[in-house]
């Protein structure tokens, strides 16, 4: 059992009850550093929108992105997709039972989807570096985009990102068709489909990439070992937390010359 399963079992624990979710994404965006650099794009973006956006939340997983940006911003509308049927159905039922009303959940796959025109802002968190053809999720999502509407992509970067630093070695992350994406190699699919890159940054650098083993590669492999692990988790968390915290901000809050995570802003011309 690895990263993928867990997040499994965790998802099914929290289902769709609106108190245990809610707690659920509070829970994400404290923990997961990527959370803290997405959000304050998409702040930005909420912030200087001068009517409201159609936001399309391209790889939903658990909604949290979702659910930011309908509760951060109420004439938003969000149209949720993913290719795994039981996440969109949880989410379906979450956002009815909290009343959440401007977020729509469909099954879609991003290789075979046939929006146009229809979106500001298109939002990809840890979605591109699990499709194989890449390049016809990037134009489809070119496509779904309104002129001069915004991609913002997070994915791993190939200095580390998927926790596999050789082509030989194995990920504690699964279900990845590449192990990250160069700088160049980004730009330069995006810019083949028609965007205009305007940001790349870099995310989980030195400091970043040891709260990520401090907070969550360690305590998942205890967890691979047994999950009686899951009652000394309390402890752990009690002595690491604000270790973890403050590697994260520094993170945030620093510029990183390298990193194992790339934010990307393109544009639709």
């Amino acid at each position: 059992m690895k990263y993928d399963p867990i997040k499994k079992i965790l998802g099914s624990v929290v289902g769709d009850s609106p108190l245990l979710r809610k707690l659920f994404y509070k829970l994400l965006g404290l923990m997961f550093l990527r959370e803290w650099h997405v959000k304050r794009e998409l702040r930005s973006l909420l912030s200087k929108a001068d009517k409201p956006l159609r936001i399309f939340d391209a790889g939903s997983g658990f909604g949290q992105y979702s659910y930011y940006c309908a509760t951060r911003s109420p004439s938003a509308t969000i149209h949720a997709v993913d290719v795994k049927a039981e996440e969109i159905e949880a989410c379906k039922r979450f956002f009815a039972k909290a009343g959440i009303l401007n977020v729509r959940c469909t099954v879609e796959d991003l290789t075979n989807m046939q929006h146009e025109n229809e979106f500001d802002v298109a939002l990809s968190v840890d979605v591109m570096e699990h499709i194989a053809d890449d390049v016809t999720a990037f134009r489809n999502l070119h496509r779904s985009l309104k002129p001069g509407g915004t991609l913002l992509v997070n994915t791993p970067s190939n200095l580390g990102g998927s926790d596999a630093h050789a082509p030989e070695e194995e990920s504690f992350i699964e279900e990845h068709a590449r192990s990250g994406y160069g700088v160049d190699e980004i730009r330069t699919k995006l810019e083949s489909v028609g965007f205009k890159v305007d940001q790349i940054k870099f995310t989980y650098g030195p400091w970043g990439s040891f709260a990520w083993r401090l907070g969550i590669k360690y305590p998942m492999l205890m967890l691979n070992i047994s999950k009686l692990f899951f009652v000394l988790l309390p402890i752990y968390y009690l002595l690491t937390l604000p270790f973890t915290l403050l590697l994260m901000y520094l993170d945030y809050s620093l510029e990183n010359v390298q990193g194992t995570g790339l934010l990307v802003l393109a544009r639709k011309l």
